[in-house]
């Protein structure tokens, strides 16, 4: 056994190799990025081939996943909580085809908002499908679960969520690593019409499903991932869910918590283990680091029997992520001062790159707004999210990847014209393609702003699948030639590219402008890489 210093992301990463992968499938989004990165810049990877290139979209991605697992191989699909809502229709309807070789999705939640449109848990997705779901407390259970899900996966023929949030997916902590499996050679399903999900088939899926559900239970009283552990004070119960046993532990450091615990890392939680809690204890503290959904459950519809605490009476604060603070607040415990931030520590809102080239689009663009009222320009996911504040203030919306071309289609259509979308080369590619679609077909009097800065930048600067593409995807998609038009988003160039906005402003149309420069992050590494090459170079000569 070797022992790693890990991220959370790094250690479901580093499970999946050793679990036998043959291939992961991803796109990137903040908190679950780190993982695909791992796994691309694994020696063992390498040498085991694994397959590893980000994908177009989550829907692209879990369905080359279940793909895979057609085929008998075992393969990872990763997502932050809102990509799971794109691939929604192949992550569902997987749990009635089942799965043949291991089949784990990976979605990381971002309670408390810090890079997300929301605070949705996946644990609902889970619970929804009806497939079982594996939730880690620390950074040696992301790594042992994943290798669990895995055989879990294969034994019952089912694919299996894993949901891990922010705090833990970019925390660090040792990791004992196990030896790594081999590789499922190619083996395709018994049953050959068990992917073939038409409605009479299905059916049969479906009940096989159901029949499953027993099992599942019984599985997660068993694999040791769900504990009772016994209090003297019966005056409450805590069930401890994922994350938030960690900071339950936490605070046992300073205090001592003689209260029955039942800590939950694996649904569906077995009934027996939470009666075994309910019928010890006076009344019941949920903690959970997301929705209320144990919480909920134990109240029930009509909330008759003992007092559950916890986000829905107020006990936690509805809205955000767990911390220490919250629950040594919610046992009445003092908050220590090494748990308290410092007020030294102040908020920092985050801003575009020095030189960043969005800055010199959303500058022009702006001064080609002054001629109409404002609110016109609807916006996507990514850095260019961030013109929405000041100094620039340029941006309207921002509510989904690729959003920003189907609600100028809406505006345009309830007489704002000219409506105006700004989106980003990958979110483009991601689910920007099929809006400028529907726009070409219905003529729609739009501008948009293709930010092509050749990379996936709000992430980290991961290969962007439009690289070299875009100009290309707007013909291909029934854009005039015309009414494409490339600037250069810089200074220097601020009156020409302003005259080329404004034009295509006018035109009663759909028009696309790729204002294309290199992300000034991307070009900075791939400059020192090529320097540190020539000094190699220079020095092999010597």
């Amino acid at each position: 056994m070797q022992k790693l210093l890990l991220l959370g992301d790094e250690a479901i990463a580093q499970g999946a190799i050793d679990a036998g992968i043959s291939g992961v499938y991803a796109y990137p989004g903040t908190p679950s990025t780190e993982i695909t990165e791992y796994i691309q810049a694994s020696k063992d990877a390498k040498e085991r081939n694994i397959r590893s290139s980000w994908s177009v979209n989550e829907k692209t991605a879990m369905e080359s996943a279940i793909g895979m697992s057609y085929a008998g191989k075992k393969s990872l699909v990763c997502m932050k909580h809102v990509g799971l809502n794109v691939a929604a229709d192949a992550f569902i309807n997987s749990a009635i085809t089942g799965a043949n070789g291991g089949l784990v999705v990976l979605s990381a939640d971002d309670p408390s908002m810090h890079s997300s449109q929301n605070e949705q848990d996946s644990r609902f997705y889970g619970k929804f499908s009806m497939i079982p779901v594996m939730e880690p407390s620390n950074q040696q259970e992301a790594y042992d679960m994943t290798r669990y899900a895995f055989d879990l996966s294969e034994r019952f023929g089912t694919p299996v969520l894993i949901r891990v949030t922010t705090r833990l997916a970019h925390s660090r902590a040792g990791v004992e690593c196990k030896e790594i499996l081999d590789q499922n050679e190619i083996n395709l399903p018994k049953n050959p019409k068990q992917f073939i999900l038409l409605p009479s088939i299905a059916r049969k899926q479906y009940n096989i499903l159901l029949s499953k559900q027993p099992e599942f239970e019984a599985d997660a009283l068993n694999s040791g991932y769900n504990t009772f552990i016994d209090g003297n004070d019966k005056s409450m119960g805590i069930i401890a869910c994922g994350l938030a046993y960690n900071y339950l532990m936490e605070n046992s450091h300073d205090n001592e918590i003689n209260f029955p615990i039942l800590k939950v890392g694996q649904y569906p939680i077995p009934k027996q283990l939470v009666n075994d809690l309910y019928e010890s204890v006076d009344e019941i503290l949920v903690l959970e680091d997301g929705y209320p959904i144990i919480e909920e459950l134990l109240r029930g519809l009509l909330n008759k029997g003992k007092k559950i605490k916890g986000r829905m009476d107020g006990s936690i604060p509805a809205a955000g992520e767990l911390n220490p603070n919250i629950v040594a607040s919610a046992l009445n415990l003092n908050i220590e001062s090494g748990h308290l931030t410092p007020d030294i520590v102040q908020g920092r809102p985050p801003s575009l790159c020095e030189g960043c080239s969005h800055t010199d689009t959303f500058t022009a663009l702006n001064e080609a707004m002054l001629d109409y009222s404002p609110g016109r320009v609807f916006s996507d996911i990514g850095c260019y999210t961030l013109s929405a504040l000041a100094p620039l203030e340029s941006i309207n919306s921002c509510v989904d990847m690729g959003a920003s071309i189907t609600m100028a289609i809406g505006a345009a259509d309830a007489g704002l014209i000219p409506s105006v979308a700004a989106i980003g080369d990958s979110t483009f590619t991601h689910s920007g393609m099929t809006g400028l679609l529907d726009a070409v077909n219905t003529k729609s009097p739009i501008t948009v702003i293709i930010n092509d800065n050749s990379t996936t930048g709000m992430t980290g600067g991961q290969d962007s699948s439009a690289f070299g593409k875009v100009e290309d995807i707007c013909k291909g998609v029934g854009v005039e030639e015309a009414h494409i038009r490339i600037i250069k988003p810089l200074r220097r160039f601020h009156e020409e590219n302003l005259k080329i906005i404004k034009e295509e402003l006018e035109y009663n149309g759909v028009s696309v402008i790729i204002a294309k420069r290199e992300c000034i992050q991307t070009l900075g590494r791939r400059m020192k890489l090529k320097s540190l090459q020539n000094r190699e170079a220079d020095t092999a000569k010597k």
